[in-house]
């Protein structure tokens, strides 16, 4: 109770994400109410457990244990909630809950995969929230044939993320990892880790995907004197851009060969999925650094293993992988040179904060059938948003 306490007092209203369901789309979309309809709501929440640590701390909201904080003002209010970290399989606590659910809440760290199957029988479903940034664990285009409402909480964790990159960038750098074990197993081998620990400055680092979490990462850089480059669909605002120092590159094939460091940026999407496969990764500079906090669907996974094996790529890090959680014998776990760690970046207790707030701002808005920012929304009455499409 006390930690329930505590989060609800820290969690103030911030601006969200999120509507409820399109009126009248497209003739082809099935559409669900716009709003929500008053009464008692089902909300089901998909959370990763905080086990022995879930009492540690007030403000751990983000897993099962803290609901994100929520639990006592929903069930004031007469609604019903329901939190499990079981979602896998015809079995688990998520699936029986499928049939009369009205709004589901998941986060990337541990993602309910919401299919199109799944959706089809979610008869009641109204909203679909991702508490942090990325919903690429919902199938996108069936909920918006099914005229769903998809949003996150935009903003939430971009300078988590961004300042995990910036941590990833350095580990791989200065070949931190292999002093750390020396330090745990009673080693000393200064050899075996200086042979191939660089400096960053005057590095050229490229960023694929320089949205708020890409431009984040390169304000954080520009005082390390790299070259910074970038490749977007979008060029940054000129006065910007100049403020950084950063180069666009258009062409994407064209920036990569020329960076010592790639940091992946962009969502992932039907264009992005295996974007490096064995071919383009056998185009990057020899001895690339490769950091992904994005999605680990974007990397072909055997590739990235066998370059890290070869020495193709000298290092790799990120907290993405696919699927999540990863199984034991994902090949990443064991291929050398990487800095890997369960999906973590955007699920520090400051972004848990954020993100809850959000979601509550987000059902408070719905209940009320308001609308929310509109760049919090990635599915809306029928139309994906721009970087999904």
């Amino acid at each position: 109770m006390a930690m329930k306490r505590a989060a609800s007092t820290l969690i103030t209203t911030t601006s969200s994400t999120i509507s409820s369901l399109s009126s009248s789309s497209a003739s082809s979309i099935i559409t669900r109410n716009l709003h929500a309809s008053g009464g008692k709501k089902k909300i089901v929440g998909v959370f990763y457990k905080g086990n022995e640590y879930a009492s540690s701390n007030p403000n751990f909201v983000g897993c099962v244990e803290g609901g994100l904080g929520i639990r006592e003002w929903l069930e004031s209010q007469g609604h019903e909630y329901i939190v499990t970290d079981d979602k896998e399989g015809l079995d688990s606590v998520l699936e029986k809950h499928i049939p009369d659910l009205h709004v589901l809440i998941s986060t990337p760290f541990h993602p309910a995969y919401v299919t199109a199957e799944r959706i089809k029988k979610a008869k009641n479903l109204e909203l679909l929230l991702t508490a942090g940034i990325g919903s690429d664990h919902i199938d996108l285009n069936a909920a918006a044939a099914a005229g769903l409402t998809v949003a996150e909480v935009t903003g939430s964790n971009t300078v988590s993320v961004a300042e995990d990159e910036l941590m990833r960038i350095l580990i791989l750098t200065r070949n931190f990892v292999p002093g750390y074990h020396q330090a745990i197993t009673g080693d000393w081998n200064v050899a075996g880790i200086a042979h191939r620990a660089y400096d960053l400055e005057g590095k050229t680092v490229g960023t694929v995907g320089a949205g708020r979490i890409g431009k984040l990462l390169l304000q954080r850089l520009k005082p390390f004197n790299v070259n910074l480059l970038y490749h977007d669909r979008l060029k940054i605002e000129p006065e910007l851009e100049k403020e950084l120092g950063a180069t666009y590159e258009e062409d994407l094939d064209a920036m990569l060969p020329k960076c010592d460091i790639i940091v992946i940026n962009t969502p992932l999407t039907e264009k992005t999925r295996g974007l490096f496969d064995k071919n383009r990764i056998a185009k990057l500079k020899k001895g690339v650094l490769i950091v992904n906090n994005a999605r680990g669907a974007i990397m072909d996974t055997q590739a990235v293993a066998d370059a890290c094996s070869s020495g193709h790529i000298a290092g790799y890090s990120g907290d993405v992988w696919f699927p999540q959680p990863a199984p034991k014998d994902h090949p990443w776990r064991y291929m050398p040179n990487h800095a890997m760690t369960p999906h973590i970046s955007g699920t520090t207790i400051d972004a848990q904060l954020r993100y809850a707030a959000g979601v509550k701002d987000m059902l408070e808005r719905h209940f009320k059938g308001e609308d929310f920012p509109e760049q919090n929304y990635i599915v809306k009455q029928g139309e994906l948003a721009s970087q999904y499409r």
